[in-house]
This record gives structure tokens, sequence and C-alpha cells, in this order.
């Protein structure tokens, strides 16, 4: 059975925004890994059923069936560990849990605090009564209200972000001369707000900018060429 990487997609096939599979989508390019992407939606709950829970990215690789970003990750260096390795060492994988659990607990809030009008257009029909219902519940206002509060919202993102940025002033990626997972996982959420929204994450003269050019040219421009919104909208 070839790699397959099941992917939480809006109203298009191709409309890939979960912070979570872009992780793993750049995880397998940095591998050299060839896959299938399957688009999967919120409410899709049964197509998942085989991997024995309800959240996307699933891989299943062979006869492999692996879920959790993390636990991905670190099959994918495991399973194939004569490849560019995702964790250099130890080291770099403590420094990639810590970075996991800071954008999970920073970063994500705020991107989608800042997204989030224009990712309840670009989820899925069938997704919206869905995401309106779990999103209010979890922010405790409705959308529109929290909507009409994205732009206010920004200086809070781009202030979440200060913990990297002296980092990425002394070296081009987290991992140093070259990305590691930890620079996928930051990768994610800019990702996820590209997908669906033209809101302007970063001015030019910001490290992290140039940080995520270079991220969007990383293998052959892939991350650049999938559908979305231009970074300089």
């Amino acid at each position: 059975m070839a790699t397959a990487l099941w992917e939480l997609a809006g109203v298009e096939d191709d409309r890939l925004f979960s912070p979570y599979c872009w992780r793993i989508r750049m995880a397998l390019l940095h591998k050299g890994l060839a896959f299938e992407s399957l688009p999967w939606r919120f409410t899709d709950q049964a197509a998942l059923s085989f991997s024995g829970q309800g959240r996307v990215p699933v891989l299943v690789d062979g006869s492999r069936c692996v879920h959790d970003s993390w636990d991905i990750a670190v099959y994918l260096d495991e399973h194939y560990n004569g490849r560019p390795a995702l964790f250099e060492c130890s080291q770099a994988r403590s420094l990639a849990l810590f970075v996991k659990h800071w954008c999970e607990t920073q970063v994500h809030p705020a991107t989608l605090r800042v997204i989030i009008g224009d990712l309840f257009d670009a989820v899925h029909p069938r997704d919206k009564a869905y995401f309106r219902q779990t999103r209010e519940q979890r922010l405790g206002e409705r959308l529109e209200t929290l909507s009409q509060q994205s732009h206010s919202a920004l200086p809070l993102f781009r202030a979440s972000l200060d913990p990297v940025r002296p980092v990425l002033v002394a070296q081009d990626f987290l991992g140093g001369k070259g990305p590691s997972f930890a620079d996928y996982i930051l990768f994610g959420p800019f990702q996820w707000a590209r997908a669906v929204s033209p809101t302007r994450l970063l001015d030019p003269d910001d490290p992290i900018y140039a940080w995520r050019e270079r991220m969007l040219d990383r293998f052959g421009g892939a991350a650049r060429q999938m559908r979305g919104y231009p970074v300089w909208a």
C-alpha cells in the first residue's frame, strides 16, 4: 500500500489549512517521501474510523497507521532513519517539543483570532454548523463578533512571535543552517492563515517574514504552490 496522508481541506480539496497537517506535509517532503493527499472535513468522522480516532493528520504507510502530528514525526524519523532527519539529536527533539507546546498555546490561538472570519468562509459548507458551534463554545463569542475584532487581534499575533525573532536574526532556521521539525511546527500556522485569509500577517522587515520566504521556497516551492493567498496581500 502506498503512503497516504489524510489532511483537513476547505471548500476545495486542495485548500489545506490545518497547521498540524502542514507539519507532516513538510516533514514528508523533508524526508523525500512520495505520498497521496486525501482530503478530509470535520464532519467526515466515519472516514477515519480505521484509525481508532477522529482527527487528522493520519498517516497510512504500508500496513502502518499513525495519527497525531508529533507521533507521526517520531515515526518518520525512526522508520526512515536513513533519510534526512527531522530531529538531528535528542536535544533537537526536546527543542521541537517545546516549540510544539508554545505554538499550540500561544501562536495558534492568536492566529485563529486574526483569521476566524475568513476561515469560516473557507470551510466546506457541510462543516459550517460544526465549526460555528465548536469555535463559539471554545472562544465564548459569536463568530461575527470575533471577525469584527480580527484587526485588533493582529498586534497580539505578532507579539506572540517575539520569542523566535532574535533566533531568526542570528540564524536562517530554528534548526540552524537548515530547517528541522521545529521549523515545520512554526510554519504550520502561517500556512493555515495563507490558505484561507488575505490578511497580511507580517511586515517585510520582520525577520520572521524572511524566514517564511525561505520556508515557502523549500522543496522547489512546494508550499508556495499550494492553494492560498499571496503572502504580500
